[in-house]
């Protein structure tokens, strides 16, 4: 499959001189909008309801201005996607584990079931109203880039933040489209880290706790999906409501320097080959977008399997033992 993608690659570059050039991993609502006609655009969500559902908007009393109060619906001819279809279940010895990355033969049947091709420009977007939501979106894009996708950036806030710019989305239900001919790399494990790889106790590599302060403390846990309270041994906390910042509806990303501030402000500094990881691999590819494609960071790897495939195994944790 290698082969095959970088034959198509060198193929692209040299007959398609006209092809829309992504500006970074980020694009902004009004980039989208510009160039529209030459990209594709993923729609993830896990509401796939809220697809086909109209936005809401309340009148201000004082200016008589239109306030969006709740996003819905889709840019026109997005393709949805399906945030359940994007992660699968896997056996570690006679323990099932969940919310894995899926092999590449799944991810390329993926792709192609939603017509994505081989040189289409990509941009994914969410809802974009909860860094849940935008979490979403930087998986997706974290398991295409393990796949060899380069040509792929999240849209900044998301449908909200598409929306909050006066933009058009369609209710329609997502049409069925011709197959694509996407092909998947070999998987490159530069971005992924593994059980074996997350070492407690504070040693290298640094360990990045992406959850929520109350879930890397212990003072609660995710049942059933982690089997104890508290953190890997070691790790630092980077919550997730630090991830984006609230403008509007929009959960929208910072720069490089800001998150520089942040990470400083938690106590964390940022180095080659730390590893985030949460719960189930799902908030923890926030904190690797921020980190990897973001701050520019080399070598930051996603713990795929994360908590619960840390704890269903039984490795120890540690916490304020309520």
């Amino acid at each position: 499959m290698n082969g095959l993608r970088i034959a198509s690659f060198l193929l692209a570059a040299s007959s398609a001189a006209g092809a829309v050039e992504l500006p970074g991993p980020v694009v902004t609502a009004a980039w989208v909008n510009e160039h529209r006609a030459d990209l594709v655009v993923l729609d993830v969500r896990s509401d796939l309801a809220g697809f086909v559902t109209a936005p809401e908007y309340t009148t201000d009393a004082k200016t008589g201005a239109k306030v969006l109060v709740s996003g819905g619906g889709h840019i026109a001819d997005a393709r949805l996607v399906d945030f359940n279809l994007t992660r699968v279940s896997r056996m570690v010895g006679d323990k099932k584990i969940d919310k894995m990355l899926p092999s590449g033969d799944e991810v390329q049947a993926l792709m192609r079931k939603l017509g994505v091709g081989q040189d289409d420009a990509l941009v994914i977007t969410s809802p974009g109203e909860s860094a849940d939501e935008v979490d979403m979106a930087a998986r997706l894009y974290w398991t295409l880039k393990s796949y060899g996708e380069t040509d792929m950036a999240v849209l900044d806030g998301g449908n909200a933040a598409w929306l909050a710019a006066n933009l058009p989305v369609s209710t329609t239900a997502a049409a069925d489209i011709a197959a694509g001919d996407w092909t998947a790399a070999e998987l490159n494990k530069a971005w992924l880290a593994e059980i074996d790889d997350v070492k407690p106790a504070g040693t290298a590599p640094l360990l990045i706790d992406a959850r929520p302060a109350p879930q890397y403390l212990g003072v609660y846990y995710k049942k059933p999906a982690v089997a104890a309270p508290g953190h890997v041994e070691g790790a630092l906390n980077y919550p997730t409501d630090l991830q984006t910042r609230q403008t509007g509806l929009a959960q929208m990303f910072m720069s490089a320097p800001q998150y520089a501030k942040v990470m400083t402000a938690v106590g964390i500094a940022p180095k080659a080959g730390a590893i985030t990881y949460c719960n189930t691999g799902h908030m923890a590819a926030g904190a690797w977008f921020v980190l990897s494609e973001i701050m520019k960071i080399d070598g930051v790897r996603l713990y795929d399997g994360s908590m619960h495939e840390w704890t269903t195994l039984g490795r120890p944790v540690v916490g304020v033992g309520l």
